[in-house]
């Protein structure tokens, strides 16, 4: 039998963003230098191909630090970000901590801690328990920030001093929804203050570009991450948004629901930040087995950004 043709509009840039590599390259150069166990609080990105794959080498993944011998193992925190409690109480038990926090969500807690400083109630733009969100409440006392989800939440706000606020966001939003958000802040509180230069990460605002761009174009759109991904669900979001009629999050090709796929004849493929390239492969590899596939990608901007790995691991590593 003659297989049905299919084109896939494989969206550019997708997948690891340089604070992932980092954070998956302090693992596994602390395995490295020091060998295992290597512990790791969460999970260092979120997707479960990755961590699974560490756990393979040797890594840990403890919930909290107490769950941690006493050792002189490095304890690396994850890409997302941790409360100051945690790196204070890794101190106090003389544990090897290593923050492997993405430096763009490293700009966020330092924008919240100045403001502080300044006088001002921070504005958080994000997802009650996610990791991110929890660990830049964190920088702060207990009341110097308040987290909103939604306009409507934003409505419901009732500052001590409405004059003296400030706003920081949760990197990993989805642009169109955090901009109707900070415009909903701005119209309550004229005089509110926002970051220097914004916080949703180029890394997110890159690959929703993409999709935008593919969307429209095609019966289907896969995007290749984990559900508790956020950056991954905002990009199931915006292809909704842009009109696809089939989307769907897919962590692994043995995921799919090939029964959705019958009359599919183009097909967007595109991977959350923290979703490594052998998972898109691993997808385009299984419509092929159904499909004649022809691939063609579709680039809306060009990364290079880098980060280096954390300072302990450098120096250890030039030692």
């Amino acid at each position: 039998m003659t297989k049905p043709s299919l084109d896939i509009l494989l969206c550019a840039p997708r997948g690891f963003c340089a604070g992932v590599v980092r954070a998956i390259d302090a693992v596994e150069k602390a395995l490295a230098i020091h060998g295992a166990p290597v512990y790791v609080r969460h999970e260092i990105v979120h997707n479960k191909y990755v961590v699974e794959n560490l756990k393979r080498k040797g890594a840990v993944f403890v919930r909290e630090l107490d769950e941690v011998p006493d050792t002189q193992a490095p304890v690396i925190f994850s890409a997302h970000g941790v409360p100051k409690s945690v790196p204070e109480a890794a101190q106090v038990r003389n544990l090897f901590g290593i923050d492997a926090t993405c430096p763009l969500v490293t700009k966020v807690h330092r924008e919240a801690q100045v403001h502080h400083k300044r006088g001002r109630h921070i504005i958080l733009i994000g997802h009650a328990g996610h990791p991110e969100v929890i660990g830049t409440m964190g920088q702060l006392p207990q009341g110097a920030a308040t987290l909103v989800e939604t306009v409507d939440d934003i409505a419901r706000l009732q500052p001590a001093d409405p004059d003296n606020l400030a706003f920081v966001t949760q990197t990993t939003l989805s642009v169109d929804d955090t901009q109707d958000m900070v415009e909903a802040l701005k119209a309550r509180f004229p005089s509110i203050v926002g970051p220097h230069k914004e916080d949703i990460c180029y890394a997110t605002t890159n690959r929703q570009g993409a999709v935008k761009r593919v969307a429209p174009q095609v019966d289907a759109m896969i995007v290749v991450g984990s559900p508790n991904s956020s950056n991954s669900q905002r990009l199931r979001e915006v292809a909704e948004r842009e009109g696809c009629p089939l989307v769907r999050l897919i962590l692994r090709a043995e995921d799919i629901d090939w029964s959705l796929f019958g009359n599919v004849r183009s097909l967007g493929i595109t991977a959350g930040a923290s979703a490594p390239e052998i998972l898109v492969e691993e997808i385009i590899d299984a419509f092929a087995a159904r499909y004649e596939v022809s691939v063609e990608s579709v680039s809306t901007a060009d990364e290079s950004v880098f980060f280096p790995l954390p300072r302990e691991l450098r120096e250890q590593a030039a030692e």
